[in-house]
């Protein structure tokens, strides 16, 4: 009988955890998948961006609502360094709510939309908006579903392009797994490649996927309210990713939130009891990982929390050769993980965790209004 992390598909759909489980199973699979289909593409995306990224004063711009935010929020910084680009990431609910702080008329632009189906509104409202309010405006869609609306409008025009993510990352359950990973993969595979790393990341989660369920079951059987995730530079988007996975999967029995190591100090600390977990993600960097390594010295010497973990051990063992933005994939599938398993412990369902609808797989209720500048 197949099994998807340790539990037989038929218990797994009693429960309605089956597509969480085998999305969140498939990563490493997909993550090849999605480095493969950027190399395909290379000689068609390359066409459609050097033009664009060769603009004077060009900028990019990574968007998206929800966990599709968090792709940008994780990877514009390491790709800002890596190629000198002027690079920031803004959701599309901020592009959307308040269009006049983030896009600029006189600029050229290149928003890059990440989406798992294409359909919310705010992110169709946010190509718009930027079609609308810039002279000189180009889009890149990254998106699981090649049915969505975002890719459909992508369609045949000369200033957009649009990626399709690999068969099965169009995720069925609601939260997003695969999709976010998907999707972080191919970005990262169009400004920044490289597949040592990437490989590293795949044979990272698939000792996590193999060798670690057990431990990740036990914590997840921690008797807690609230757990924290820590994490600095590229590692912040991860957090906030992993502290949402959480909620969504807990459906908000359990309180979850996300800061830096040094952020957490400056007030934020002041969320910790002893039913509260904290999950700290290291840094590669020497001198990053100095500030972690003194926040977790702190916390554990304030004795107050149930549990601190600093998954870097976990993960890589003793030895890590693998830069920041690499090591975010098996951190957030250790997250994934973890939140998977503590639904199934509170005996809610990870695919449907909120079924009386007050929260959607895609988001309903938004109004889009018209833009005037005023």
């Amino acid at each position: 009988m197949n099994k998807f992390l340790t539990i037989d598909t038929d218990s797994l759909k009693e429960q309605g955890a089956f597509w969480t489980a085998k999305e969140i199973a498939q990563q490493p699979t997909v993550w090849q998948q999605a480095f493969d289909n950027i190399v395909n593409k290379h000689d068609e995306i390359q066409a459609f961006l050097t033009p664009i990224l060769a603009l004077n004063g060009i900028r990019v711009l990574f968007t998206g609502a929800g966990t599709s935010a968090y792709v940008g929020d994780t990877v514009a910084p390491y790709i800002a360094k890596k190629t000198g680009l002027s690079c920031k990431a803004i959701s599309t609910t901020d592009i959307v709510g308040t269009p006049e702080y983030y896009l600029q008329k006189e600029k050229p632009t290149l928003l890059i939309s990440f989406a798992r189906s294409g359909n919310s509104p705010e992110s169709i409202a946010a190509v718009e908006l930027a079609n609308q309010l810039i002279d000189d405006c180009y889009h890149l869609v990254i998106t699981c579903n090649s049915n969505g609306e975002l890719a459909n409008g992508a369609r045949n025009k000369a200033n957009a392009l649009s990626l399709i993510m690999p068969e099965g990352t169009l995720d069925e359950s609601f939260a997003m797994t695969s999709s976010f990973t998907s999707m972080m993969v191919s970005v990262l595979s169009i400004f920044t490649p490289n597949e040592e790393q990437l490989s590293l990341a795949i044979n990272a989660a698939k000792h996590l996927l193999a060798e670690e369920v057990n431990t990740i079951k036990k914590k997840a059987s921690n008797d807690i309210d609230r757990i924290v995730f820590l994490g600095s530079g590229t590692n912040l988007g991860i957090a906030r990713e992993a502290a949402l996975k959480y909620l969504e999967l807990t459906a908000g029995k359990i309180t979850s939130y996300c800061e830096s190591p040094l952020g957490f100090r400056h007030g934020p600390k002041s969320i910790v009891n002893n039913n509260t977990d904290i999950i700290i993600f290291q840094s590669n960097n020497n001198v990053t990982r100095r500030y972690t390594e003194d926040l977790y010295n702190e916390v554990v010497k304030d004795n107050i929390a149930n549990e601190i973990t600093c998954i870097d051990e976990v993960v890589f063992g003793t030895e890590r050769k693998i830069d920041d933005i690499w090591a975010g994939f098996p951190f957030i599938v250790y997250c994934q993980m973890l939140a998977f398993y503590k639904s199934m412990s509170l005996n809610l369902s990870p695919d449907n965790p909120c079924p009386t609808g007050e929260v959607n797989r895609v988001v309903q209720g938004v109004t889009i209004y018209p833009y005037q500048d005023i």
